[in-house]
This record gives structure tokens, C-alpha cells and sequence, in this order.
């Protein structure tokens, strides 16, 4: 079990570095500044003046797609179930050809026209408010509880190194709505360079030295694979046959779902040019082989017979338990910075879909650009602070579910933010239609299983157990498709059409 004692060396260390990203996130608001527009403007501060080159995209993008909740959670649920826990690497291989393929199209679509989220994008190609706002209501309730369990990554880490109480978990999130709102989304862009260099170097010396001090990788095998045939049931070091269809449909459909979300659409739309999010599309992989180092750390964890309360303590428990107090306290720094990039990604992504689809649709269709920066600044402040308050004042399962749910929602999106891209068939009322059956089916799936991600359908005699939000998503694409085949192409409005030019 971790201590409960402050280990003032890893303390200061961690200390040190979480200062250094600070100053970082307070130096980046002069960092490329203004190179695309005088003044305030939402595409500096929201999208970082769309100036990102292939370097600073591959961080921020893998900065805010490979969280530390992930760092924390994946490792998690490969000592809870073994293999079960490994979904999370098909599906970042699979994710990239589906950027590669669809991002650049979307890219061009915001860039000739000023779009700065998905939704704006959807507006821009259908001419239609309700179905702008399913899609910007879709991605902040989606991202709320993501943004919440990025602070569930860094509480474990706080909690590790000593420290009690909700103090420090409130200092270190202000200091991040504090440089977030000066500086927008170069701070988290300049924060990536050095958060992910420090959690390369970190899963680099795990994956080293661990096996070196437990007796190699034989003997981490054969230690986790006692565990799991001890526990029974579906944990092992290998899939069940029962296991593969619901392995292979969750790391479809989340990779169908990856980058619908606000904040890894943010990064895109910040990026300087298509060509380079196909760059990123071919080096980003590399991430995902350092996630499978990460998840490794789930069985090591069993080699060390480490045993925890709660899953989420895996990770920090392994390093207080095999590494000096320095590398322990660099380590657990990395871990809280990689929350602070994606968690002001997202506070930033949300902010800009408010601003744009809430704030200047509604309530202020006048309002100026230095205007839309201003309430972009203040609705981040107030997300984050809504997540803190939900981190310390609701249970963690809640947005654990919740963040379960966010996913089978965001992926209900991906017909009205993608089919645009590729054919001029679709309409906007056939869309809105497919939405509404998959979240309500969706949620109603999901609710009925307990808010677990699988459901398993009975057909023909045989039962088959698929990832939820897919099984919504296939039927929201069937009513789009045949809604649309009866309503037909009549009035249908696009970018590039007279209509919509003089709109």
C-alpha cells in the first residue's frame, strides 16, 4: 500500500518541474504571437493563430490524445483484467489512417472558411441551427468529464507523494486556468515539448529497469499470468474467445470517436497545413508504441506485488515501491503535467464551441472577434473550475461513467461532422434524425448494462457482444441513410453553393 508520509525529495522535485511548466504556460503567450491577425482574435487565442507546424502539432496532438488519466488508467485496467486492457493499442493504430483519411478534408473545410469547431463546420455545410447545436451541446457535455479525469490522474499522484486534502489539487488546476487564459492553446502547445519528453524518459527507465529488478520479463509474464489464473473469470494474459469481438468493436469505435472530440479537433484546426496533419498522421504511432510500454507497467505492477485499494494507485504505488524518491517525484511530474495539457486543450476546445455556437449563434450574432476571445477566456475559467468542483464534490465512478457515456455521444457526431466531407447527398434534417436515434439508443444501452461500454445483443440463437457507441453509431448512419432516401436532395445547402456564399 502507498504511504501516507511526505517524501520531501520527490516532493521537490516535483516541485520543481511542475514550476517550470508554469513559467513555460505564462512565457507562451508571446510565443509566435500574432503572426496571423492583429489584435485579439479567437484563432490566436483559441487556435493558437492556425500557425502550428509538423514539430509543435505532433506534441500538442499527442499531448492531448495520450493523457495522464490514460498513463494512469490504462495500466489500471490491464492489472484489473489482463489482456482486456490492451484494447487501447489497436485503437491507436487504427485511429491514424482514419486522421490521415478524413483530418486534411476538415482542415481545408475550416480553413477556407474561418471555422474554428466541428459544429462551425457542420453549420457551414448544412445551414442548419438545431443541428449545430446537437453537435456543440454533444461535444462540452462530452468533454466536461474528461476534463474531470484528468484531475482523477493528477489527485493519485498528489496523493501519492504525501500530500492530503484538496488544496493542492486546487492550487496547481488555478495556476493552469491562470496561464491558460493568457495565453490560450500555445501554452499547452509550448507544455507538450516538455511533458512528453519526461514521460518518454520515464516509461523508458520502467520498462528497463523494472524487469531488470524483478527477474526479467519471464518472470513479470509468469507472475501476472498466476495472478489472473488465480482470479479466473475473464483475466488472463491472452483474449477469451468471448472477449475478441467486444475487444476489436471498442477499439473501432473509439478510434472512430477519437477525434471528434473538441479538444483533438483543436489541434487539428490549429495545424498550419494539411500536409501537416499528414505528417502527423504517419509519426504520431509512435506514441502508441509508448503506450504499450505504459501498459506494461500493469503486469510489472503484479511482478512487484504491489496491491492497492483502488486500481488508479497502480502506477504510483509500482514507482514509491522500486525507484529512488527522485525519479519517483520526476515521474509523478510528468504524469500531473500530462493532465495540465490535455485538460487546458479541453478547456479551451469547449470554450471556443460555446463561444462560437452558444454565445455568437444566440446572443450576440454582432459580436467582434476581441469580443469572441473575450468570452472564449472566461467560459475556459469557468469549465475548469466546473470540473474541479466536480472532481471534489461528486464520487469518481460518477465521471468515470459519465466520461463512458461521453464516448458513446461524441461518436454519434461523426456522420454530421465527416459525410459532409466526402458526398453532397446528405441533408441536415436526415443527420439531425441519426443523432437523435443514436444517443437516445446509446444512452438507453448504456444505462441498461449500468453504464458499462459492451452490450450484448441476442440474435439468431447466438449472443454477440459489441462496443455500445458503435452499435448507436450503425444505427444513426441507417436512419441517415434512409431518411435521406425519402426526404431526397431538395434545398440541400452547401459551402460552396450561391446560398450559402451570400449568407
Amino acid at each position: 500500500m502507498m504511504e501516507s508520509h511526505i517524501d520531501w525529495a520527490a516532493l521537490g522535485v516535483f516541485i520543481f518541474f511542475f514550476v517550470l511548466v508554469t513559467v513555460l504556460g505564462f512565457a507562451a503567450s508571446r510565443w509566435q504571437a500574432g503572426k496571423s491577425h492583429k489584435g485579439a482574435h479567437l484563432d490566436e487565442w483559441g487556435l493558437g493563430g492556425r500557425n502550428f507546424g509538423a514539430w509543435i502539432t505532433w506534441f500538442l496532438v499527442g499531448g492531448d490524445f495520450y493523457t495522464a488519466y490514460t498513463v494512469i488508467a490504462v495500466p489500471a485496467l490491464v492489472y484489473a483484467v489482463g489482456a482486456y486492457g490492451f484494447f487501447a493499442l489497436p485503437y491507436t493504430i487504427i485511429v491514424y489512417p482514419i486522421v490521415f483519411a478524413i483530418m486534411p478534408r476538415l482542415w481545408h473545410t475550416a480553413h477556407r472558411a474561418g471555422h474554428v469547431t466541428a459544429a462551425d463546420v457542420v453549420f457551414g455545410r448544412y445551414r442548419s441551427r438545431p443541428l449545430e447545436l446537437a453537435i456543440a451541446l454533444t461535444g462540452v457535455v462530452a468533454t466536461m468529464p474528461y476534463i474531470a479525469l484528468q484531475l482523477v490522474g493528477m489527485e493519485v499522484v498528489i496523493k501519492a507523494l504525501g500530500l492530503t486534502g484538496e488544496l493542492p489539487l486546487t492550487a496547481a488546476f488555478i495556476i493552469l486556468a491562470l496561464y491558460t487564459y493568457s495565453a490560450g492553446l500555445r501554452a499547452p502547445a509550448l507544455i507538450a515539448f516538455v511533458k512528453d519528453l519526461m514521460i518518454y524518459i520515464v516509461v523508458l527507465v520502467a520498462v528497463v529497469l523494472v524487469p531488470m529488478k524483478l527477474g526479467g520479463y519471464g518472470a513479470v509474464f509468469s507472475a501476472a499470468g498466476n495472478v489472473y489464473a488465480a482470479k479466473g473469470g475473464a483475466t488472463g494474459l491472452i483474449l477469451k474467445p468471448a472477449q475478441m469481438l467486444p475487444f476489436a468493436t471498442l477499439a473501432l469505435g473509439s478510434a472512430l470517436a477519437a477525434f471528434m472530440y473538441p479538444h483533438t479537433l483543436t489541434g487539428i484546426f490549429a495545424a498550419k497545413s494539411a500536409n501537416t496533419i499528414r505528417t502527423n498522421a504517419v509519426f504520431l504511432p509512435a506514441y502508441t508504441i509508448l503506450l504499450g510500454l505504459i501498459a506494461l507497467l500493469g503486469f510489472m505492477a503484479h511482478a512487484a506485488h504491489v496491491t492497492v485499494a483502488n486500481n488508479n494507485d497502480v502506477v504510483p504505488a509500482l514507482f514509491n515501491t522500486l525507484f529512488p524518491s527522485w525519479f519517483t517525484g520526476f515521474a509523478f511530474s510528468a504524469i500531473a503535467i500530462g493532465a495540465l495539457v490535455p485538460a487546458a486543450v479541453m478547456s479551451i476546445g469547449a470554450a471556443n464551441l460555446f463561444t462560437r455556437n452558444f454565445w455568437k449563434a444566440y446572443v450576440n450574432p454582432s459580436v467582434t472577434h476581441a469580443g469572441e476571445e473575450k468570452v472564449a477566456k472566461v467560459v475556459s475559467l469557468v469549465v475548469k473550475v466546473g470540473a474541479l468542483a466536480f472532481i471534489l464534490f461528486a464520487p469518481t465512478k460518477f465521471a468515470l461513467d459519465l466520461q463512458l457515456l461521453g464516448g458513446v455521444w461524441i461518436l454519434q457526431t461523426f456522420p454530421s461532422v465527416v459525410f459532409g466531407a466526402f458526398s453532397r447527398w446528405f441533408r441536415a434534417p436526415a443527420l439531425l434524425a441519426g443523432w437523435a436515434v443514436g444517443m437516445a439508443l446509446g444512452s438507453w444501452l448504456a444505462f441498461s448494462d449500468g453504464i458499462k461500454p459492451v452490450h450484448t445483443f441476442v440474435l439468431g440463437g447466438g449472443s454477440y457482444t459489441v462496443y455500445t457507441g458503435l452499435a448507436a453509431l450503425l444505427c444513426n448512419v441507417v436512419v441517415c441513410v434512409v431518411l435521406q432516401a425519402i426526404l431526397g436532395t431538395r434545398g440541400e445547402y452547401h459551402e460552396d453553393s450561391p446560398a450559402v456564399k451570400a449568407a
